[in-house]
């Protein structure tokens, strides 16, 4: 298992962005392929965007294609989502998640239940 935290939420109006990042820590280090994830209605949790653990593979949910990016620094034990073009509807927690590095090639990355690890969520806020 690997410890999360997240931070860059706060308020920003519709149009702005945002950098959410997320730090991972451990004495011992792996690679995962992590993922970002926020409450929707009639789901515990939506899938955003995941990067599989080289960093080689993206994936994002519809509609956040083309503005949201997500990106890691394995040296720095990071990942990271760059927000653009932020919209109201973008308003929530979003979390950060670690899992195995073979994900991607088991096309799981989209579901919160295969992650193993959780951060505690940075508040997202989105003005119009």
């Amino acid at each position: 298992q690997v410890q999360l935290v997240e931070s860059g939420g706060g308020l920003v109006q519709a149009g702005g962005s945002l950098r959410l990042s997320c730090a991972a820590s451990g004495r011992t280090f792996m690679s995962y392929t992590m993922g970002w994830f926020r409450p929707a209605p009639g789901k515990e949790r939506e899938f955003v965007a995941a990067i599989s653990w080289s960093g080689d593979y993206t994936v994002y949910t519809d509609s956040v294609k083309g503005r949201f990016s997500i990106s890691r620094d394995n040296a720095k034990n990071t990942v990271s989502l760059q927000m653009n073009s932020l919209k109201p509807e973008d308003t929530a927690v979003y979390y950060c998640a670690a899992g195995s590095r073979l994900m991607f090639a088991s096309n799981n990355y989209y579901s919160p239940n295969e992650y193993t690890s959780w951060g505690q969520g940075t508040q997202v806020t989105v003005s119009s």
